[in-house]
């Protein structure tokens, strides 16, 4: 494996070991190790801020209103300094999500999505993505179901 091929494979080891510890384990202290202090969050989901607090909080919503909340990558593209990830993540509901009360036997919630991030000297340093929210939303009963 040449010089390239090792930095891309560090880089998608990187962003794989920061979804895994945030969204899987619910390790809010990811933010901390893999995000730079000035992170950037150019498209953050739901209303979140766009720095490492707003990659915090989400972590914080998914993990506890599902706490088996489970992100499995299905591919992830290196090129240069950027890591493709795209993925499933999936969790019962057993708490508050947007409002939406858990119903007393769960639910399994499910969110796919696309997320690519720029990774320097070890660390993500921006994010841009998009999620199926309006698919989450769905499964919530808070927007009507596609006719």
């Amino acid at each position: 494996m040449n010089t390239s091929e090792t930095t891309l494979s560090k880089n998608k080891d990187i962003v794989r070991a920061f979804i895994d510890a945030l969204f899987t384990k619910g390790d809010l202290g990811a933010v901390d190790d893999y995000l730079a202090e000035d992170f950037v969050n150019h498209d953050p989901p739901f209303d979140a801020s766009a720095d490492r607090e707003g990659m915090r909080i989400a972590g914080t919503l998914f993990r506890d209103a599902c706490p088996d909340w489970h992100s499995e990558p299905h591919l992830m593209i290196a090129e240069a300094d950027l890591v493709v990830e795209h993925f499933t993540a999936t969790g019962t509901q057993r708490g508050s999500l947007f409002g939406v009360p858990a119903p007393a036997e769960g639910r399994t919630v499910t969110l796919r999505g696309i997320n690519i991030f720029r990774v320097q000297d070890g660390h993500l340093v921006e994010r841009w993505g998009r999620l199926d929210e309006l698919g989450l939303l769905r499964q919530l009963g808070l927007t009507p179901a596609a006719a």
